[in-house]
Order: C-alpha cells, then structure tokens, then sequence
C-alpha cells in the first residue's frame, strides 16, 4: 500500500467535487497546507484523520462557513465561491456540524425549518409540523415536533441536526461525526438512511472516529494528517487496522494497556442512590487501582445517576462513603472535597467554557490553589505549561480559547481540569466521544496510569470495546436499576448485550471469588 503526502498525480476527470491546492490559514496559523482530492457524484466518502488533521475546516469550506487562503474547490467543473453557508445550501450543500446548531428556546419543528419557515410573512406552523414530523419519521424517531429542543436528550438533539438537513433536501451531505452520541440501533438506522441517500443520488461525505462504521458504509476514503493530504482509496482495500494507521503515520499497537490488578481498598462506596424519574436503589462499590465501567443503553439511566450523587440533579441517597468515611454530597465542590470529580458527557456545554482562554478552564475548580487573595497570573500559567506537556495537548500557541482546539484536544484539557485536583475517585463520562484512534489510546493509557497510582476509575461508555478493553468489571443498567456485575471471563459482548437489552438480569448478589459490589 503506497502512502503520498503530495496531491495526486493523476487528473480528476471523473470526480464531480474537487479540492485544488486548499490551503487554510487562521492569523498566522496554517491549518490546510495545499490539499487535492475528488469526490464522485453519489458515492458515500469517508474522510479520516486525527483531530486537528483539517477534517472539519475542510468540509466548513464546502459548506460555506470558510473560505480557502490559496486554491479552490469546483463543482461538475465550475468554481465554487461561497459567500455564506446559504450559498452552499442554494447549490444543495448541507453540513451537519459536529457541535449542535441549535436553538434551545424554539419547537424541534421550528429547528428543523429555522431560516427557511414555509408560507413566507405568515409562517405556516403546521406545515413546518407535518414536514418535521416526516423528516423525523424517516430516522425512525417517535419525537413529538413540538418539543422545545433544551428539554431533548443529547441523542435527541444529535437526531433533530440530521432530521434538520434532511429537510434541504441535500444533493451533497456533509455529515461531521454523526453518530458520537447515538445508541447501536440509531446508528443502524442512520447508516441504513445514508445507503438509501447515496442509491437516490446523494453524495455523502462521512467524518468519522468510528473506523467500523467507514468500512460498512464508504465507498472511498481520504485521508488527511496534520493538514495535509495522505491518500484516496477504496474503503474495500483497507482494514480497520491499515485506516488507523494511516491516521496516525506509524503501525498503532497496544491500543489498550494490560491491567494491574485492583487494591483490595474500597475508595467508594454507595448504597441506595435513586434520581426521580432515573434510576432506583443503586448500589455498588469500587476499589484503589480498579477501571470500573457502566454500560447500558442510552436512557437507563447511567448519566444521570452520577448527576444526582455529584448533586447536580434531584437525589436520594442512604450513604456515601469514601475510603471508609461517610461523607455529605450536596453539589460539585463538595465531591472534590472528598476526592470526587466528575468529567461529563457534555464537554461543551457543561465541561468546558469555549469561550475563554485554556488556563481559566485549566484552574477554574482549584482557584484556591492560585489565588491567596491575588490571582498567581504566573503561577497559573506554569500549570498550564505543565498540564499541556503531561496530558500532550496539542496547541500552537496556549494563548488561544478553548474553542480553538480540536475535539480531542478539549477532551484532554477537559481531563486535565479535573485531575489538577489530584482526586481520589474519578467519574468519565464518555471520554472518549469524537476521539480520534491515537488520542484515545493516550486517554486509555492515562486511565491506566490513574488506576496503577491507586485512583478507582468509573467509566460510563456507550462503546462496548472500550468498556471491554479497559474495565477490570462492569456494572450494567436497564431502565434505571443495576442488573449484573460482569467480570472474568463474563466479560465478553455477547454477555454485556443480553444485559443491557433486559433479557438477562441477575437475581441477586454476585457469588464470584471477588467480594459481591453490586446489589441489583
């Protein structure tokens, strides 16, 4: 397999979009250095490569959001030249963005047509229903088109941006990472929708993490690093592996580190936790040096759950006990009093603050540390520096907003908030969600690292490898209760899935030779 980091030589007379010597730069920063590619008509095109590698900026360009430095793209041979992403979606180019453009405050109906409302001055409200409504329908989604989005899940929402594009009816759709936050099924019936799009004609160009999902549903697949174009090849002609490793320029190995076994120490320990409407009557423990993972569907309640005994939702619980102590959890800060943290699902909304600079995010839950009463301005940037080397986050410069890193690059800095407490009992939820290959190895191998220093380690995940590649057990939900404690030789995906579906659920307390930790 020959590997070119030029553009390719050959012309590109039967590719109907083409990219001709892009580059992109922001300020003095070059993003996009002299990319070339087609795209044909009606095929689905999958575009790989770590995060920064100018995945998204590039499809931005054709959606309409940016412009090139240098070059140009065409379309069946005419020149493209984007004002706004209204121009794009005039031509029958829509993107649907990886971060959610959404308003909160109106309907999902409202969403779905916002900026192009039927009936002109007087906007037909029930029209726009009915066309939501069938949208929805054809992603097999019963969602009532009245719904005010901020009450939606974050599924939900992800569901609502496809059902929103579908609705333009797109000659060209872009789809950034679509599937990050939905279930196995919503994510069979997506890619099942997209090979119906790309039989009626449709051109899809497919980011995504998810290597498994490119080989079932690619056609071809390009492959840019660090800005710059690797290849263009059949998605048929390259392994999961082969994918992988083109990403990253060197063969991936050890993608998940081999296990220490846990401490015999119980850091946490929680009895009879329910959040309304959620979950009832958890109960479970975890050890020092133990990888402890939460699977289940999506609504069953495992979010949530940590929510409410991070006090961020509505709870009851019996007793909390950390390393033996009980302890009073009412919000946040008291959990990182007792060596709790908690990363969540929702890195945008709810772990990080974009909009400002990556040391204020850095230091924000351990201003204490910083500020006796002045802020320590130097201080703060030494951990910064510090925080950037140890967690391998990747930035020009330090002095940019959060929003300008990449997806996994906010993941880390993310993890880096959190831990800059120096916790005991550390809670990730989804850490690996729009991740590329090689930082979510780094990920996995800093929660090893976490675990061999004699943190204990919950993992809530929707991706069942990564669950089974890093957990020494898993707890797993259905509607809102715990139904088994999988270790040992149980831990394997046919096990986990008669769970998580409810066709299979333990009686009563575990009778392995590990003490029982949960009580379903």
């Amino acid at each position: 397999m020959n590997e070119s980091l030029n553009a390719p030589a050959t012309a590109l007379h039967s590719d109907w979009i083409t990219f001709e010597n892009v580059s992109k730069s922001f300020g003095p920063v070059e993003v996009l250095h002299d990319v070339s590619f087609g795209i044909r008509r009606g095929e689905v095109h999958a575009l790989l490569g770590e995060n920064g590698a100018g995945k998204s900026t590039l499809m931005k360009m054709l959606g309409g959001y940016h412009a090139p430095t240098l070059g140009g793209l065409r379309l069946d041979g005419q020149p493209l030249h984007f004002h706004s992403s209204r121009d794009a979606e005039a031509q029958g180019i829509v993107l649907i963005h990886q971060e959610f453009n959404l308003a909160e405050d109106l309907t999902v109906a409202q969403n779905v047509y916002l900026g192009h409302e039927p009936g002109g001055f007087l906007i037909d409200d029930a029209a726009m229903r009915r066309g939501a409504a069938e949208a929805l329908a054809r992603l097999s989604i019963t969602l009532d088109p009245r719904t005010l989005v901020r009450h939606l899940s974050v599924p939900q929402k992800q569901l609502v941006e496809i059902a929103k594009a579908l609705s333009r009816n797109a000659r060209v759709l872009i789809m950034d990472e679509p599937t990050a936050t939905l279930t196995l099924h919503e994510t069979n019936t997506l890619l099942a929708l997209i090979g119906q799009l790309r039989d009626s004609g449709v051109t899809v160009l497919y980011i995504s993490h998810k290597l498994d999902e490119v080989g079932q549903i690619a056609d071809r697949v390009t492959v840019l690093r660090d800005g710059r174009y690797v290849t263009t090849q059949n998605a048929s002609d390259l392994t999961q592996q082969q994918m992988a490793n083109l990403m990253v320029g060197r063969e991936l190995e050890d993608m998940f580190p081999p296990q220490l076994p846990p401490q015999q120490q119980e850091r946490l320990r929680v009895t009879g936790l329910s959040v309304p409407g959620w979950s009832r009557d958890l109960s479970f423990g975890v050890r020092a040096g133990e990888v402890l993972g939460f699977a289940g569907l999506v609504g069953s309640g495992r979010t949530e759950s940590f929510e409410g005994l991070f006090g961020l939702r509505h709870h009851t619980v019996q007793n909390v006990q950390v390393d033996g102590q009980p302890r009073r959890i009412r919000n946040p800060s008291d959990a990182a009093r007792a060596g709790l943290v908690y990363l969540s699902e929702d890195r945008k909304g709810k772990g990080l603050l974009v909009d400002f600079a990556l040391t204020p995010n850095l230091t924000l839950m351990t201003l204490d540390l910083y500020a006796k009463p002045l802020l320590n301005v130097q201080a703060e940037k030494a951990a910064m520096i510090r925080a950037a080397e140890e967690h391998h986050i990747r930035t020009g410069r330090l002095d940019v907003t959060a929003s300008a890193l990449s997806g996994g690059n906010q993941q880390k800095l993310a993890l880096a908030r959190i831990l800059e407490r120096h916790p005991d009992v550390i809670v990730l939820d989804e850490p690996t969600r729009g991740v590329d290959v090689g930082a979510k190895r780094e990920i996995y191998h800093l929660i090893h690292g976490l675990a061999a220093a004699g943190k204990a380690v919950l993992v809530i995940s929707s991706e069942l490898p990564e669950l089974l590649g890093l957990c020494h057990r898993l707890l797993v939900m259905h509607e809102g209760r715990l139904v088994g404690n999988l270790s040992g030789a149980a831990l394997n995906e046919h096990e986990v899935i008669q769970y998580v579906t409810g066709l299979k659920r333990d009686s009563g307390p575990q009778t392995s030779q590990e003490p029982p930790y949960v009580h379903a």
